[in-house]
């Protein structure tokens, strides 16, 4: 495995949803691609955004947004800076 790349290995059918919602709680975020479209429901106090635009959005381990940005490199940035390991999700 490669620096800065974090690997799980379980069988699901022997993990809670609580549990996995836990996973890494508190050291891992993750990044993922979204449209603009999707932010008034994952950052209700953010401003109005126009449509069509590629987006990131880091969030915590258990799916909370943390932040919204225009590059992968300042959501990974931002993980980093709060001490937390940054993953992508597709």
């Amino acid at each position: 495995m490669s620096e800065g790349h974090v690997a799980f290995e379980f069988e699901a059918k022997n993990v809670s949803p609580e549990t996995l919602a836990t996973l890494g709680e508190g050291h891992i975020a993750y990044v993922k691609q979204i449209r603009s479209e999707d932010v008034p429901d994952l950052f209700p106090e953010a401003p109005k955004i126009a449509p069509g635009l590629k987006l990131f959005a880091l969030h915590a381990a258990d799916g909370t947004p943390i932040m919204l940005t225009d590059s992968r490199e300042a959501a990974v940035a931002n993980a980093w800076s709060n001490e937390l390991q940054a993953v992508s999700v597709h």
